[in-house]
């Protein structure tokens, strides 16, 4: 059998796209192309620079922009330049490809790709083919080709770097290297995943491409992805033009005669047990819901089964595929777009001076509060860990200690470097040791009582302008800034455990909160390397509010009869880290229930009405009547062996009369979506949140919402609100109120808005 040819036939009529794109020859495309250029001289965003030598310097400077990207302008001069050098060569000795801003290169420009619609995709396959070709011209000139990295290249930027003949970087730790797309919902899709393949094999190459593994230079170095380093920038230039004259006729090893694949082809003895398995732990590990590390793993088996070029027009392929899907639109709206939103402060009051924290103090030792204590000294901060023993003190240090202790075991970290910041912390019992802190985070129990009392002991031991904070999950900033003396200086922080894991910290102004105390906590948050969202004050703020819905409509289902394991599968198939029922044992179900009593209090004295749950009345069932609060205490919906994995409670079906109801899958589904991004509307409408961009990645990163949604707000967008409406109704009708559409949310349907 020939297996070059059946699978370039199987893999270039997949992803839904008309076989007669790839049958045109390639260079029909880049003629075409090339029919639609026009000068751009003026504002060219590539410098062509030729030395006696013969060396042309290729510098990368786009004009009115920070860093270069490959937009429409450069890919344009990127033509015109390769055209001029190919028309050129016998009078060129090798060409050096360089930046002139402080990266190498960006990328690919996202605000093109997230434009591209369904009906347009065979305008971009067929300008992908384009590319694809430039590069190939370009590596096969018949001259050295040399990129001289002296900033980050990810991305485009790298895939540049992979069609040169040498790397050479600058040897800064700071550089970053590598192919993230996977991250965004796409695929390195100029190139990267065909030559990366080849240049590294198959299993070495896909934590680069299919996990967006990113690279220091030193770490480029040892894998052989770069040539060498330099420790500046005319060591850099001297490199590559000493490869050059050292290399005249350099040829990729791909276009080699006896080229080999590095671990063989994918359908070699070595290979094949992996090829066979690697789509079932695949599709375990993202449920189907990720379309873009499915399509990597295709495009680079299907690659190496072929021809470079057939590899370069199946990659060029999936990417279309990929471009035009919703998730991917959705993936760099959020984690692209609004990350860079909350980076640049968007959501942090302008006029006041960046703050720079010299000395935190953390109140409590317990696991949240060691973590925000390791969180700051792994950024260098000196931390005060307080508890009511030095025991409890250093019981908290020692979660810093065990944690850099793995990193010295897995190399990452050397033994003077480990001593060095875990001397940061500084254990006590001695509220006076606080002294000179410019933020104090009390983390205790989220007992009200206790909280005022430690805040009023600690807040006098605040540097000049210092700030108190905190750490609680459900109650309300407002009511605990009245412990404060200053209560124009009093926020919350609202970490998620484990703290060294999670990347999020909500931030909750109270009433008195003021703006240069947001700004201040917003600092803290970033110089920690933590991304912040800034909330308004409210019982259970944004997060633990939205949170709390996913737990008891898994718990309402249950009650509804539906199968246990049903409803945790639906969960997980629409992309929850876990399911809805061990959350709640995970939570602790008498936590829940104390909750559920303090909020009726509250509320009363309010003179509110709490209104009840459909999964309160299962809740205390097993808490009071069948002894099962969660995990904690030995067992809840799930049973918790010593020696083997958790499983359902055998009875859990027969006490809540599982299968006594049909409800079809589809609405189990929608119901643990629907109800988060509904809840999460409702924030909008009350004040809650003041932006989409902090509701969907705090969504994401906070509460573990689908990454392939985009968000709680981005899954409505993309769903089409007057779509998400009628659906919000249907199930409204069938499974009560709480899926109401809110005021808002019918408001921009009708207008034809978006949440922006």
């Amino acid at each position: 059998m020939n297996w070059s040819a059946a699978i370039s036939n199987e893999a270039l009529s997949r992803c839904a796209l008309p076989a007669a794109w790839v049958s045109r020859p390639l260079s029909s495309a880049f003629n075409q192309q090339q029919q639609m250029t026009t000068n751009t001289a003026n504002m060219n965003p590539i410098k062509f620079e030729q030395a006696a030598d013969g060396i042309v310097t290729l510098t990368f400077d786009a004009p009115d922009q920070s860093a270069n990207t490959m937009n429409a302008a450069f890919k344009q001069s990127f033509s015109e330049t390769i055209h001029r050098l190919v028309a050129e060569k016998d009078k060129i000795t090798g060409v050096i490809l360089t930046s002139a801003k402080k990266t190498f290169f960006a990328g690919g420009n996202l605000k093109d790709l997230i434009a591209v619609k369904p009906e347009e995709a065979e305008t971009f396959y067929q300008r992908s083919i384009v590319t694809k070709m430039e590069h190939r011209l370009l590596e096969t000139l018949g001259k050295p080709v040399v990129a001289a990295i002296n900033g980050t290249a990810l991305g485009g930027g790298w895939e540049l770097c992979l069609m040169s003949h040498a790397r050479f970087a600058l040897n800064d730790d700071k550089i970053m290297l590598g192919l993230p797309e996977v991250t965004l919902g796409l695929l390195p899709g100029a190139g990267g995943v065909v030559r990366m393949t080849r240049m590294l094999g198959l299993k070495a190459a896909l934590p680069y491409v299919m996990e967006g593994k990113i690279f220091k230079p030193s770490e480029g170095l040892k894998s052989g992805l770069l040539n060498g380093t330099a420790k500046d920038v005319d060591e850099l230039m001297s490199l590559a033009r000493a490869w050059i004259h050292a290399n005249p006729s350099p040829a990729q090893p791909w276009d080699r005669e006896g080229f080999s694949i590095p671990g063989g082809k994918p359908n070699s003895p070595e290979l094949l047990p992996f090829v066979r398995t690697a789509p079932a732990i695949l599709q375990k590990k993202t449920r189907g819901c990720l379309p873009a590390p499915e399509a990597i793993l295709s495009c680079a088996i299907e690659g190496l089964m072929v021809d470079i070029d057939t590899a370069l027009r199946i990659e060029a392929r999936y990417m279309t595929s990929l471009v035009i899907n919703p998730v991917a639109k959705n993936m760099i709206n959020t984690f692209f777009f609004h990350m860079n939103e909350i980076k640049s402060g968007k959501s942090r009051p302008a006029g006041f001076t960046t703050a720079k924290f010299t000395r935190v103090g953390v109140l409590g030792a317990g696991l949240m509060g060691a973590g925000i204590a390791y969180a700051n000294v792994m950024r260098g901060i000196p931390t005060v860990l307080k508890d009511v023993s030095m025991e409890a003190a250093m019981k908290g240090r020692a979660y810093t200690e065990k944690l850099l202790d793995k990193r010295v075991e897995k190399g990452q970290m050397s033994a003077e470097k480990r001593a060095s910041i875990l001397a940061l912390i500084t254990p006590t019992d001695r509220v006076d040791d606080l002294k000179g802190c410019d933020l104090i985070i009390e983390a205790v129990f989220e007992k009200r009582d206790l909280k005022a009392q430690v805040t009023r002991e600690a807040e006098p031991c605040l540097a000049a302008h210092g700030i108190m904070a905190s750490n609680t999950s459900t109650l309300p900033i407002t009511g605990l800034a009245t412990a404060s003396a200053k209560p124009e200086n009093f926020i919350g922080l609202h970490f998620f455990s484990p703290v060294d894991k999670m990347p999020l910290v909500e931030i909750i102004k109270g009433e008195k909160t003021s703006p240069e105390t947001l700004a201040r906590a917003y600092d803290y948050v970033m110089q920690i390397g933590k991304t912040p969202i800034v909330v308004n004050d409210s019982r259970g703020f944004f997060t633990s509010r939205v949170f709390r819905t996913f737990r008891n409509e898994g718990i309402s289902m249950l009650a509804d009869g539906a199968n246990p394991a049903m409803i945790e599968n639906a969960c997980l198939q629409v992309g929850m880290p876990v399911g809805s029922l061990a959350v709640a044992d995970e939570v602790s179900m008498a936590l829940s229930l104390s909750i559920v009593q303090q909020t009726k209090i509250d509320l009363a004295s309010e003179g509110k009405q709490y209104i009840p749950h459909a999964a309160d009345a299962v809740v205390e069932k097993m808490v009071n009547e069948f002894k099962r609060p969660g995990r904690a205490a030995g067992g809840g919906f799930y049973e918790y062996p010593a020696d083997g994995k958790k499983y359902l409670w055998p009875d859990l079906g027969r006490h809540f009369g599982a299968g006594k109801t049909a409800i079809p899958y589809q609405d189990m589904k929608d119901r643990i979506l629907f109800v988060q991004a509904i809840e999460t509307v409702r924030c909008l409408e009350e004040g809650v949140l003041e932006s989409a961009r902090d509701a969907n990645v705090g969504s994401i990163l906070g509460i573990g919402f689908p990454r392939w949604t985009g968000g709680t707000i981005q899954f409505i967008n993309q769903y089409g609100l007057p779509e998400f409406v009628a659906r919000a109704r249907e199930l409204a009708a069938k499974y009560g109120a709480r899926f109401e559409p809110p005021t808002l949310l019918i408001q921009k349907a009708q207008s034809g808005q978006r949440f922006e």
